[in-house]
């Protein structure tokens, strides 16, 4: 057994190579070898996002504060809110972060597959954000 006390692992900024905006990155887990499941808390401010990208084995989202927006590629935006669960299957190209002036901040659930956990592509631009 291992516990990971709160605020044992430092807090990091988002890469602005990732990310538009202020976004932060709580570290909550990352289990050892077999498994390949790793979490954290992550904060946007407003109007923060991701880039577009995709994960090798999928992602869930648990939002737990704020208001959000969340897109998947050729689909519309989708308001997000405390409580709501994001499933993104493997390979699906989306972006997720805060609504434009709320923040939010959500429980992002991924597993690494030969060393990876997502493929990051191309920044969302504005008017995407904004449509």
């Amino acid at each position: 057994m291992e516990i990971k006390r709160s605020g044992s692992q430092p807090s990091g900024k988002g890469p602005a190579e990732y990310f538009t905006g202020t976004v932060r990155v709580d570290p909550l887990f990352s289990a050892p070898a077999p498994a390949r499941v790793l979490g954290a808390s992550v904060t946007f401010e407003p109007c923060a996002r991701t880039a577009w990208h995709t994960h090798p084995l999928g992602q869930t989202l648990i939002v737990t504060a704020g208001c959000g927006r969340v897109q998947r590629w050729g689909g519309p935006i989708e308001e997000i809110r405390p409580g709501d669960v994001i499933w993104f299957p493997p390979g699906e190209k989306h972006w997720h972060g805060a609504a434009a002036t709320t923040a939010m901040t959500h429980i992002a659930i991924v597993e690494v597959l030969d060393g990876k956990s997502a493929d990051w592509m191309e920044q969302v631009s504005d008017e995407q954000y904004q449509a």
